[in-house]
């Protein structure tokens, strides 16, 4: 890419035998009043790495939840995905050993 190439390419952990097609949201303008969720994939020391990024996400402004999936084998319930979509601007996930 050159320098001045705004493609970006994003990873997604899923099933790789079906590349998944997804347009890019913009991004937040500003993290101040925003509730973005922290997805702790249940991998060792994953919550030390959202533990910091909740502290650093507060001090933006942000209302910070926390959500847990019950397995790192297996992907989020639908019901785990549901609620973070209806209640989160944004997520991130902890993929951590």
């Amino acid at each position: 890419m050159s320098s001045g190439d705004t493609t970006r390419f994003i990873l997604d952990p899923g099933n790789e035998s079906k590349p998944a097609i997804r347009r890019q949201l913009p991004r937040l303008p500003d993290l101040a009043g925003r509730s973005i969720g922290l997805l702790d994939i249940s991998k060792a020391r994953g919550d030390l790495f959202l533990d910091r990024l909740e502290s650093r996400l507060r001090d933006h402004g942000a209302n910070v939840l926390r959500f847990s999936k019950p397995t790192f084998t297996k992907p989020a319930p639908l019901d785990l995905r549901q609620q973070i979509a209806v209640e989160c601007d944004a997520v991130l996930e902890a993929l951590a050993d």
